[in-house]
């Protein structure tokens, strides 16, 4: 198992940002694909045709995400953390995703990068 860590910076303020996150309706527009997620603690969420399903932990409004992510029987469960800082003219994203199985490591990364927060970032391009 690998954890992750990255930085991101996004162009819009940290409470758009974070409806662009747990909003269905908003997170269906910056990916294309139908989702299924509400902003409300121990409820189960599917992205991008349930490549990416698990369950809200912890919810704090404008500023904090954390989920479990699912990824068939492993032993520990893989947990993601999106903290969101607002800045003066953006907002700056904390990563964490720990618990991620080695042999899908890189394809986990990258889709952070691009289809994730990559996609994210264009979406609020100015």
């Amino acid at each position: 198992m690998k954890d992750f860590k990255k930085y991101y910076k996004i162009n819009t303020e940290a409470e758009i940002l974070f409806s662009a996150l747990t909003n269905a309706a908003t997170i269906q527009l910056w990916t294309g694909e139908p989702a299924i997620m509400e902003p409300v603690e121990e409820t189960e969420f599917s992205l991008w045709e349930d490549s990416i399903v698990g369950k809200n932990i912890t919810i704090v409004p404008g500023k904090k995400l954390v989920q479990e992510w699912y990824f068939g029987e492993t032993e520990h469960p893989s947990i993601v953390t999106i903290i969101l800082h607002e800045e003066k003219n953006h907002t700056s994203v904390e990563l964490r995703h720990t618990n991620i199985p080695d042999e899908i490591y890189d394809n986990i990364t990258q889709g952070w990068n691009e289809n994730y927060f990559g996609a994210l970032i264009d979406f609020y391009a100015e």
